[in-house]
C-alpha cells in the first residue's frame, strides 16, 4: 500500500526544480534543541510515538511521507546561520493523513506535540538524492535559492527539508527535497534572502518519514 503524500499542482517544471499549489495539510510537529541531525532523530521519535498510540484515545495513526524540519521563525539562527556553526531550534513535521483534521485527530500525550493547520501554499522545491549530510543539503539549498532569484520569485519561509525515505534505502535510491515558501506573482512582499553565497545559508527544513531512530545520516 502506497505511503499517504501531501496533495499539490505542478505550476512550472524545470528539473529539478518545480513550483508547486499545495492543498491545506494538517501536521504535528515539535520543536527541538540542539543540531539539525540530533533534532530530526529526536523529533521524528516523540512524533513517531504519537502516531502509534501515544494519545489520548491511544489508536494508531498511518504514516505519512515526508517528515520535515525546519529552523524555528523564533530562534535568531533561523534569519541567518554560518556555515559550520551548531543550529538550534528546529520544528519536525509529520504530516497527518487527509482524513483528519485537528478537531478529529487525538489529543496528545505528551505535551511537546503540537497539532497545526497548514493552508493552501505555494511552494519551490529542488528534488535530489544522496546522502542526508549537512552538505548535500545545504548545496541544494543553494541551488534552489539561486534558482528562485533567477526567477524574481518572492521567497516567504526558510528552507525546510523533506526526507521521504527509510535509512536503510541506499542513498542513491532515496528521494530527498528542499522547500521554501514563495508569494504568488501578485504578492509584495519582500524578498529573501538578500543575497546566497558559499558561506552563507538561511534556515528551516525537512525530514525523513518511516520509522526508525535515526533519520539524519
Amino acid at each position: 500500500m502506497a505511503i499517504e503524500r501531501p496533495k499539490y499542482e505542478v505550476e512550472l517544471s524545470e528539473p529539478p526544480f518545480e513550483v508547486r499549489d499545495y492543498a491545506p495539510i494538517t501536521v504535528a510537529v515539535v520543536h527541538v534543541e540542539g543540531a539539525r541531525r540530533e533534532a530530526v532523530n529526536a523529533g521524528f521519535r516523540i512524533l513517531a510515538g504519537y502516531i502509534f498510540g501515544d494519545n489520548r484515545t491511544r489508536i494508531k495513526i498511518a504514516m505519512t511521507a515526508p517528515v520535515t524540519q525546519s529552523a524555528s521563525v523564533s530562534s535568531p539562527m533561523a534569519a541567518h546561520v554560518e556555515q559550520g556553526v551548531a543550529r538550534s531550534g528546529w520544528d519536525v513535521r509529520l504530516t497527518m493523513p487527509a482524513n483528519f483534521t485537528v478537531g478529529t485527530l487525538p489529543s496528545p500525550r505528551d505535551a511537546r506535540v503540537h497539532l497545526v493547520e497548514v493552508p493552501q501554499r505555494r511552494v519551490a522545491a529542488i528534488t535530489f538524492s544522496g546522502l542526508w549530510s549537512d552538505s548535500n543539503l545545504q548545496s541544494h539549498e543553494r541551488q534552489l535559492l539561486q534558482w528562485g532569484m533567477a526567477h524574481q520569485f518572492t521567497i516567504r519561509s526558510t528552507a525546510t527539508y523533506a526526507y521521504y525515505d527509510p535509512p536503510w534505502t541506499p542513498w542513491f535510491w532515496r528521494t530527498i527535497e528542499v522547500l521554501v515558501d514563495i508569494a504568488p506573482a501578485h504578492s509584495g512582499a519582500l524578498i529573501w534572502p538578500a543575497s546566497i553565497g558559499s558561506e552563507s545559508i538561511h534556515k528551516p527544513a525537512v525530514v525523513n518519514n518511516t520509522i526508525s531512530s535515526n533519520i539524519g545520516n
